[in-house]
């Protein structure tokens, strides 16, 4: 993403400033309550190797991946270090496993819908108390720019995790639709599969079906959490 600004020409310096700025605050704030949220939803259906392993908490130090970290800057996709989860310790632990992926990109959902909402919500009121001309001067303009970026990096990290592909957090809900052999193969090939989601992601291959669920994802966001403000 910050390439992508950098190779328009068009982004000038305090556009990129707050881009920077919203990847810093999702990767301090949103991908450890992220990781969080695994481990929080796994202890409550079971399984405390995240509490055991002191993961079970929102402070950044223990769950940023450098390298994860720096790519969600750089390309806008990334990753924290992963919460260790063992499905063993659940009563279904297809379902269990599931159930506490899903808590990982919602959590990234539930960001975008906060961010939209504090969006909307001060479009609204500075509309109403100092002119709606007055909201796209400079001090205001940059202010909404990086509330936009924020919703949109939680709208990407949310599809990316969402994709049934291993070790994304959809693969683990997806396996627990699948037949046994048929998952069994897959969690055999995870490492290959890893590695070619990575070159995917280098290379762009995932770019054409990412960019449009994105952007879909994104519209809906703003357009939901303008509804609390409609007659205003």
């Amino acid at each position: 993403m910050l390439i992508s600004l950098l190779r328009s020409g068009t982004a000038d310096l305090f556009t990129v400033i707050m881009y920077i700025l919203s990847t810093l605050m999702t990767i301090f704030l949103v991908l450890p309550l992220h990781e969080f949220a695994h481990g929080f939803v796994a202890n409550k259906l079971g399984d405390n190797t995240a509490k055991r392993q002191g993961r079970l908490t929102l402070n950044p130090l223990a769950h940023i991946d450098y390298m994860g970290a720096a790519l969600l800057l750089i390309v806008g996709f990334g990753w924290a270090k992963p919460v260790p989860i063992n499905a063993r310790n659940f009563k279904n632990p297809k379902v269990g496993m599931a159930i506490s992926a899903l808590a990982g990109p919602v959590s990234n959902l539930i960001a975008a819908i906060a961010a939209g909402l504090v969006y909307n919500g001060l479009f609204v009121l500075l509309g109403r108390t100092i002119g709606l001309y007055a909201v796209y001067i400079t001090a205001w303009k940059y202010l909404f720019v990086f509330l936009q970026f924020l919703i949109m990096i939680n709208v990407g990290l949310a599809v990316f995790n969402f994709l049934p592909i291993p070790p994304l957090d959809g693969s683990k809900i997806a396996l627990a639709f699948l037949p046994d052999k048929i998952a069994y193969w897959i969690l055999e090939r995870e490492q290959m599969i890893s590695i070619i989601l990575m070159i995917l992601i280098f290379t762009g291959g995932l770019n054409g079906i990412l960019n449009i669920a994105d952007d879909f994802l994104y519209s809906f966001v703003l357009w939901l959490t303008s509804l609390p403000f409609f007659w205003a």
